[in-house]
């Protein structure tokens, strides 16, 4: 089977980046936009990241502009935006397509490893399901990200073991992380 360490991945130079690269750490892959309601998820990200990048932990960010129009920049103006205001240091990728027929075939491997199994209870998450379900209606099948900052936790083997939506607290998120680091 598959792990995250068989794609490659482009970064936001361009440069053909091997997810094998990251071999052996734990790894966060999230698809992320600069003008979402859950923007403000980059500062305990970065926090995350701050505080456990020396214990083996790398978060990868793939801006994506498939939800609502929310990351219209180009690769250096997002970059900017999210140095300027968020004080991020982890990597940044090209900007992608998680949904559809040109989704990013690391995605496709995420989203099908752990698929989606809602956003929770409450109203202003059943409000977002069907936000959702009508902006990736044009997708079909291959609608495999419901919304920005999905997140995705790797083990250090390259095995996908999570899943988290954007309505997922953030405390949540890093106390998995946490533990995956031992």
């Amino acid at each position: 089977m598959a792990t995250v360490y068989d794609f490659k991945v482009t970064d936001r130079t361009g440069n053909e980046v091997s997810l094998s690269d990251y071999a052996g750490k734990v790894l966060l892959i999230v698809n992320t936009a600069t003008g979402c309601g859950f923007t403000p998820h980059y500062e305990p990200l970065e926090a995350m990241y701050k505080d456990l990048r020396d214990k083996g932990f790398e978060i990868l960010d793939f801006p994506c502009n498939q939800f609502a129009n929310q990351a219209p920049g180009d690769a250096d103006e997002i970059h900017e935006f999210c140095t300027m205001k968020f004080g991020t240091e982890f990597p940044q990728f090209a900007k992608i397509d998680v949904n559809g027929d040109n989704a990013d075939p690391l995605f496709v491997h995420l989203a099908t490893q752990k698929s989606f199994e809602g956003f929770g209870k409450g109203l202003k998450n059943a409000a977002l399901n069907k936000f959702t379900n009508a902006n990736n209606k044009k997708f079909g099948d291959k609608a495999y990200i419901k919304w920005n900052f999905t997140k995705f936790l790797i083990d250090r083997e390259g095995n996908v073991v999570a899943r988290f939506e954007p309505t997922t607290d953030m405390g949540v998120v890093r106390k998995a992380v946490e533990e995956l680091l031992g």
